[in-house]
Parts: C-alpha cells; structure tokens; sequence
C-alpha cells in the first residue's frame, strides 16, 4: 500500500489538480517532498511583455519581498535565468553554479537584489509551453537553511525533469506571446533612451558591453559572447565609462537601471 505521504501520492495530487487553483502549491509539496526546498517562485517569461508571476511561497519574507517591485519591472533582465529565456534553452533542469556568468556574484544586480534576497542557491525546471513563452519553476535554498544543493541532490531534480516539464507543458500551454526579444533590441532600446535622458549617444557595441557587464561578465565571457578579443572589450568598456562619466559598475547600474524599467 502506498504511504499517503510518498513522493508517489504527492504526485498523483498534482496530477488531479492540474486544472485547479492548488496546481502550483500541490507541485511545490510534491517537489519538497523529493528533496528539501527552501522556497519557489515560479515565473512565465515572454517575448513582449515583462514577467508573470504564477506563484510564490517561502519561509522567509525577504526571498519575494522585491519581486514585484523590482524584479518584475527590470531586474529579470539581468537574471541569469531570463537568459535562458532569451537563449531558448532546452528544456530541463537547469542549476544557477552551472549557468550563472563568470563574475556573477561580483556584479551590482547580485549585490543590490540578488543578496538580499537571501537565496544562497537556486535550480529550476525550464519549459516551454507554448512558442515564445517559458515557465520556469525555481527552487531555492535561502538563510532559513543555509544550505547549497549538493551534487546527488542536483542529479535526482534531474530525473524527474521530464515529468516536471511535461506538467509545465499541460499547465500553462494557455498562456501567449507575440514578436521576438533579443538583446540587440534591448540594446537598441537602452541606446534611445539613454540618449533622450542623459544626452548620451552610445554606440551598438557599447551598449551591449554594458548588458553583459551588468549581468556579470568578465572581459573574456564578454568576448566570447560577442566574438571579439578581451582587449577590444575593455576598450569598449572604457569608452563606455568616458561617455557616461562614470568610474565603477555600480554607478553603471544606477545610470542604466531605470532606463531598463522602461523597456
């Protein structure tokens, strides 16, 4: 007979709730269930339109306590997870040691919201449920825990991301998005709207520099990204800094910020 506390009888609750208000909250305890979570936020991104939240939980306020305001306006588009969004990644599991940028946890986005967030790790079953919408179930470790995910913990979400996606895909395959996002487009926008705010004509190259310095990256990730040598990056990126008359990072993230909220 089967334990009504089992990972199994967990399951079978998410399937019959598939389509009823406590989908997300029965998902939530079932995947607790398989190995201890701290917290979840899971988000549908779009190719046209800011983030949805579909659901929330944790143990400590501070983990969703910006989310709304100021995650979902600009701050997920330095997300290491939105990225994957914008990549298309396929799906699956998809842990943050794995896919964050090389200096991620030196940038002023993991410094100003990241942190004070608590999270200390995070993974998250990626899936599309229809064209250009993603959902992403993320699974947290924060300060309640104290905790990283350890390998052996990594592999066994791993196994069970086909049933995970497959729910995502039943769920959610109602949700819809038009038009195509990429960061050329958002560099494109950063370059109108930092001119008419600050009078400051930068340039393609420099714009983009400055998306992936905000997110994180090192003048050699950069120029793996955008095909050009380290040394041609911190010429852009000095160029960048003249223009803005600025000297650090964080005041790049406090000129390009706002300007972010507004795409």
């Amino acid at each position: 007979m089967v334990s009504p506390n089992s990972s199994e009888s967990h399951l079978g609750k998410v399937i019959a709730a598939l389509s009823s208000e406590t989908f997300e909250s029965k998902l939530f305890q079932w995947l607790n269930r398989c190995f201890e979570i701290d917290n979840t936020t899971m988000l549908a991104y779009f190719q046209n339109k800011r983030p949805e939240i579909l659901f929330s939980q944790s143990r400590v306020k501070s983990v969703h306590e910006k989310l709304e305001t100021v995650y979902v306006p600009a701050a997920y588009l330095l997300d290491p997870f939105h990225a994957l969004h914008v990549d298309q990644a396929e799906p699956g599991l998809y842990w943050l040691q794995r896919i964050a940028p090389d200096q991620f946890q030196r940038n002023e986005y993991f410094a100003t919201y990241y942190q004070r967030t608590t999270l200390v790790d995070e993974v998250a079953y990626v899936a599309n449920p229809s064209d250009g919408v993603s959902v992403h179930i993320c699974l947290g470790r924060d300060i309640s825990s104290g905790r990283r995910f350890n390998a052996r913990e990594v592999a066994k979400a791993e196994l069970l991301a086909p049933i995970v996606c497959a729910l995502i895909e039943q769920r959610w395959s109602g949700l819809e998005s038009t038009g195509d996002f990429s960061d050329e487009d958002l560099a494109r926008h950063l370059i109108e709207a930092i001119q008419e705010a600050h009078q400051i004509k930068l340039s393609p190259r420099q714009a983009q520099v400055a998306l992936l310095i905000l997110r994180g990256h090192s003048s050699v990730s950069i120029g793996l990204r955008l095909g050009i040598s380290p040394q041609t990056v911190k010429v852009f990126r000095k160029q960048l800094y003249s223009k803005c008359k600025i000297s650090s990072q964080a005041e790049l993230f406090s000129l390009l910020m706002p300007l972010l909220s507004m795409h």
